[in-house]
């Protein structure tokens, strides 16, 4: 009952928040407007922030503590957006969904102690403050990670893909590709059959592998032999142990082709890889019930992984959850302007209200039930 207090005291400050981070979308890593609005509402509330982690400027570290011992949980806001579709993944929902359930959770320190942590996390949609921050140290003070992402219906918390972000650059020699075309090496044939070496490799990797690219650069005129063409792939597999694999075959075939068109290729990440979501059920669990205590709408289970996240990369050294809750329309698909649009009408502030009271709960549960947090902890233990 405390918490939904709470929760209507500040309502009208959350929905005015995530109104404004959709009126107002900024690309990953220039967020700055939008950080800026977080944490201004999170000093509000006697939070103690740190900016500028791991050499992002526009993240952050908002913390309260309680005057007892006790777990310390972290909610994760994503407040990137999508270029000309604005927020078109609904991170105004997730970042006010971290910064509400925090707020509200916070006044309840007092009785039951523990730590709470907001982390604002850029740049979800291109290269995920994440994944430095699970590699640099940011969540070893940290007991339990979650977020909330708004999709089309509520769903369980389940996997995402691991994926590599890898350019190949296929570097030859110009030449006139009428008069001298024996003088020029092709570029663009290493980049084609490159394409066609993957396409060949399908038939060679687990079902799971998804492999899928552009050509971002194919020469400058018709009649130059291109000396410099280039290809970005996204390379995807449930476990980062299986994408390794099929990453080492994909650079062996780059290495072939650039030997049988007479190119040199050279790769390079132009984003950072994403680890596999492993989902801790028994946090899980505890999400999924205080959420249908607040919702009058099902919560589907989780489906099979397809898409990839950051998450997965803190879900790899804390305990974690990445669950969806519903805008009350199934046929939604993700990084549309439709989807945008959804997350500001009645439906949206409806799945606004029950995230925030489902998250808040679920953190005062890990920090009041010992059982719960020991059980939590105990399947994380062993599934690492």
């Amino acid at each position: 009952m405390a918490i939904q207090e709470n929760f209507n005291q500040i309502k009208d400050d959350l929905m005015d928040m995530s109104q404004q981070l959709f009126d107002n979308p900024e690309l990953g890593d220039e967020e700055y407007e939008s950080s800026k609005l977080l944490v201004d509402y999170l000093r509000s509330h006697d939070f103690t922030v740190e900016a500028g982690l791991v050499d992002r400027p526009t993240s952050f570290k908002a913390e309260f503590t309680g005057e007892k011992d006790g777990p310390t949980i972290a909610f994760l806001a994503e407040y990137d957006a999508l270029p000309r579709i604005g927020h078109g993944c609904g991170h105004n929902l997730i970042a006010t969904i971290a910064v509400g359930a925090g707020v509200i959770l916070s006044k309840q320190l007092k009785d039951i102690g523990g730590k709470i942590v907001v982390l604002g996390t850029p740049a979800e949609e291109t290269n995920g403050a994440k994944v430095p921050m699970s590699k640099q140290g940011v969540f070893d003070d940290i007991d339990v990670a979650m977020m909330v992402h708004p999709a089309g219906d509520s769903e369980k918390s389940g996997a995402s893909l691991a994926m590599d972000a890898i350019q190949f650059d296929f570097h030859g020699k110009t030449s006139h590709a009428a008069a001298s075309p024996e003088k020029g090496i092709n570029a663009l044939d290493g980049v084609i059959q490159f394409f066609n070496g993957i396409n060949a490799l399908r038939e060679h990797v687990p079902e799971d592998i998804r492999m899928h690219g552009i050509i971002t650069n194919g020469g400058e005129a018709a009649n130059i032999v291109p000396d410099h063409a280039t290809a970005q792939f996204y390379f995807r597999a449930k476990k980062r142990e299986v994408l390794d694999q099929v990453v080492e075959k994909v650079k062996r075939v780059a290495d072939g082709v650039a030997s049988i068109t007479g190119t040199t290729v050279e790769l390079s990440n132009y984003e950072l890889g994403y680890d596999n979501m492993v989902t801790n059920e028994a946090l899980s669990d505890a999400f999924t019930k205080n959420l249908q205590d607040v919702s009058v709408y099902p919560i589907l289970p989780a489906a099979g992984a397809t898409g990839s996240t950051d998450m997965g990369d803190v879900s790899q050294v804390v305990p974690a959850i990445h669950p969806y809750i519903g805008l009350n329309n199934s046929d939604l698909i993700h990084h549309t302007i439709e989807f945008a649009d959804q997350t500001v009408t009645k439906d949206g502030c409806e799945a606004l209200e029950s995230a925030i009271l489902a998250l808040a709960q679920t953190g005062y549960d890990l920090i009041d039930d010992d059982v719960l947090f020991e059980t939590v902890q105990k399947e994380f233990n062993e599934d690492k």
